[in-house]
C-alpha cells in the first residue's frame, strides 16, 4: 500500500479515535428548554416528549437542583399560559406575574449562576395562535409584531434574563429588539439570539403539544422558511448578523446541518446554536423504543453531527441526559 492508502492507525485507539474530532461536545454546550405553566404547582407530563414535563415555579427549585449540581450551565423558557385571557396582541407575554417571568425572578434567586435565555414569541398568548399580530384579513402586520416583541424583550431583560431568543421569524425584528434593548440601556447586559434560519418543519408537532402554541387557523409557512429554501436561510443569517443578533440560530438541527455549515461560514465570528426540536428528539425516543438502535448511542451520533457542522451550543431535551453521560 502507498502511506497515503494508510489512515486505520490514526483512529484504532478510544482516544486517537477522540482527537480526530475538532470540537467534542462538552457540558456547557448544552441549553435546557423548560417549559413554564402558570400553575405555580404544576408538574405534569407531556406525553410525546419523553421524560419532559411542564413546570411551576414552586416546582423549580427541586427540579433543577439536582441537575445544576450535576453540571446544567443554561436554560431557555418557554411560557405556557392554560388559564389567562389571550388576546390578539399576546398581552400575557411579559405580564409581571405571568409564568416566564415569575420563573426568571425565581431561578435568579435559588441558581444565581445559571444562565436564563427566554424564547420570545406571541404565539402561546395571542387568541389566534400566531407569531405575530394581525391584519383584519389575517395575514401579518409586521410593524406592531416587532414592536410587541421588542417590548416583550426588554421586560424579559429587565426581569433578569440573561439572554432573549426571538423565534418568531418576523422580518426586522432583530433590530428592533436590539434598539430597544439600548433605548432601555440593556443592550450591554442581555444576549439577543436570533432564530435567524427557523424553517416549516413538520417536527413541531411535540412542541407544540407541549407549549398548546397550535395557531388556531391557517399555518405558519408564510414567516417560517420553506424546507428547501438554503438561499433564504442564508439571507436570513447575513440581515440578522447585520441587524445585531449576538448569536444564530438553526432550527430544526439534524435536517439542515448544511445550514448550520453555511451559519458558520456566513456568521464566522458568531457563536452557531442549533436547536434539536421535539419531533427529533421523540424520534430517536421511538427509534430506540423499537429497537432500531441504543438510545445513548444515536443520541450521541445526532448531536456529534451538530457540533461537526459547527454548532458550539445546542438546545436539546437530552441534556439532563449529556449531564449524566458526559460525566465520565
Amino acid at each position: 500500500m502507498d502511506i497515503s492508502s494508510i489512515l486505520q492507525g490514526g483512529y484504532q485507539h478510544p482516544l486517537s479515535r477522540s482527537w480526530q474530532g475538532r470540537r467534542q461536545l462538552t457540558k456547557s454546550m448544552f441549553m435546557y428548554p423548560i417549559f413554564i405553566t402558570d400553575d405555580p404547582d404544576a408538574s405534569v407530563i407531556i406525553p410525546s416528549l419523553p421524560g419532559q414535563r411542564r413546570w411551576g415555579v414552586n416546582q423549580l427549585e427541586t427540579f433543577l437542583s439536582p441537575l445544576v449540581k450535576k453540571g446544567l450551565k443554561s436554560v431557555i423558557l418557554f411560557g405556557v399560559p392554560l388559564t389567562c385571557e389571550k388576546d390578539g396582541r399576546g398581552t400575557p407575554a411579559d405580564d409581571p406575574s405571568g409564568p416566564v417571568i415569575q420563573a426568571i425572578k425565581k431561578i435568579r434567586l435559588l441558581f444565581p449562576s445559571l444562565y436564563i435565555a427566554c424564547d420570545v414569541c406571541l404565539c402561546e398568548y395571542t387568541s389566534h395562535g400566531h407569531c405575530g399580530l394581525l391584519h383584519a384579513d389575517g395575514t401579518i402586520n409586521t410593524k406592531p409584531s416587532v414592536l410587541r416583541l421588542a417590548e416583550v424583550s426588554v421586560n424579559y431583560a429587565k426581569a433578569g434574563a440573561h439572554c432573549v431568543a426571538p423565534s418568531d421569524m418576523m422580518d426586522g425584528r432583530i433590530k428592533a429588539i436590539k434598539q430597544a434593548l439600548i433605548a432601555a440601556d440593556l443592550a450591554s447586559k442581555c444576549t439577543l439570539m436570533s432564530y435567524s434560519a427557523k424553517f416549516a418543519s413538520a417536527l413541531y408537532g411535540p412542541f407544540r403539544d407541549a407549549a398548546g402554541s397550535a395557531p388556531s387557523f391557517g399555518d405558519r409557512k408564510c414567516y417560517q422558511l420553506p424546507p428547501t429554501a438554503k438561499g433564504l436561510a442564508r439571507r436570513a443569517i447575513q440581515r440578522d448578523i447585520v441587524e445585531g443578533a449576538d448569536i444564530i440560530m438553526v432550527k430544526p438541527a439534524l435536517p439542515y446541518l448544511d445550514i448550520i455549515s453555511d451559519a458558520t461560514q456566513l456568521a464566522s465570528d458568531h457563536p452557531i446554536a442549533c436547536y434539536q426540536v421535539s419531533g427529533e428528539f421523540a424520534m430517536i425516543h421511538a427509534g430506540a423504543a423499537a429497537g432500531v438502535y441504543d438510545l445513548k448511542t444515536m443520541a450521541f451520533e445526532t448531536t456529534e453531527s451538530m457540533v461537526r457542522a459547527g454548532a458550539t451550543l445546542i438546545l436539546s431535551y437530552f441534556t439532563p441526559d449529556f449531564l449524566d453521560w458526559l460525566e465520565v
